[in-house]
């Protein structure tokens, strides 16, 4: 049977980045916070925090973080259920989730808001490509995840959520820069693309769909939804945008798209481990309502 005041411990440590942060969030020593995770490690017969700056987990330790996450909403729910158990003070415990950064940019954020504000939780978001986010559900590192994987991670269910639209689109100057003769695949070679990151590949896909070929791209990298709207009004280069973002710039004509009705969209899932507590369901309540919104 494992320690799991260590084991809270633990996930402390990891969560906050170091002993000492950690024992104020417990209320207790460093040293008693030492003690506990070298006790568990003991028993589990390796090391489980890397100790640096800042404390991260070990692979062994990250499994056990993901067991005391599981724990913790499971007493979580035990509490609503039978009220004697519930501590004198309520104790939010923490929910890791992972989605694609334009959702959470425009309709996912809203949604978790919403459901942060009544639920006895601590968000824990990390940010991906929605062609990635499903390594986060399939790993355990997180508990549900804004996919573009339809296929359920194994111990997950998946809901389709709808399609989010993309546009392509520039600045008008830029589109007389780089377009005046045209859009095909000489000028894609030469004008700057914005990408998100290494992982984007929403701008190659709809250069391929137009062009029918692979065409390397020039690209500037810009990790941020916001960036990328104002990137591309400021004439940095033409990107992929969601519609919902661009909608107002381009009924104004501050932005303007590189061919008229050529949208690309891409759908979207959200997959939960079916094994976490109740309260993963309201989560899952408020992300389908605002997914029936804001998307195709």
């Amino acid at each position: 049977m494992l320690d799991y005041a260590s084991l809270h411990a633990l996930a402390t440590v990891v969560r906050e980045g170091s002993f000492e942060r950690a024992a104020r969030a417990l209320h207790v020593t460093p040293s008693a916070v030492s003690q506990r995770i070298r006790l568990l490690e003991e028993r589990v017969g390796c090391a489980l925090v890397v100790r640096a700056q800042p404390c991260t987990a070990t692979e062994t330790g990250r499994r056990m973080c993901q067991h005391m996450d599981r724990v913790l909403l499971l007493e979580q729910e035990l509490e609503g259920t039978l009220p004697a158990l519930a501590a004198d003070t309520a104790v939010r415990v923490g929910l890791p989730v992972a989605v694609n950064a334009d959702s959470l940019a425009t309709w996912f954020a809203p949604a978790m808001a919403a459901y942060a504000s009544t639920a006895p939780v601590l968000m824990d978001v990390a940010v991906d490509d929605q062609d990635h986010t499903f390594e986060w559900l399939r790993n355990g590192t997180v508990l549900a995840a804004v996919t573009g994987t339809a296929r359920a991670a194994t111990g997950c269910s998946s809901q389709p959520l709808g399609a989010m639209r993309y546009v392509a689109v520039c600045s008008p100057s830029f589109h007389a820069m780089h377009f005046a003769n045209g859009v095909g695949a000489g000028s894609l070679a030469r004008a700057p693309a914005l990408v998100f990151n290494t992982k984007d590949e929403l701008q190659s896909r709809w250069v391929h769909r137009l062009c029918h070929r692979h065409v390397e791209l020039p690209r500037h990298y810009l990790p941020s939804s916001h960036a990328f709207v104002a990137a591309s009004l400021a004439g940095m280069g033409w990107g992929m945008n969601p519609l919902v973002m661009v909608r107002e710039h381009l009924e104004r004509g501050s932005l303007v798209e590189l061919l008229p009705d050529t949208p690309l969209d891409v759908p979207l899932h959200w997959q939960r481990a079916r094994a976490a507590s109740k309260l993963l369901e309201g989560l899952t309540h408020h992300v389908m309502e605002a997914a029936k919104e804001a998307l195709l």
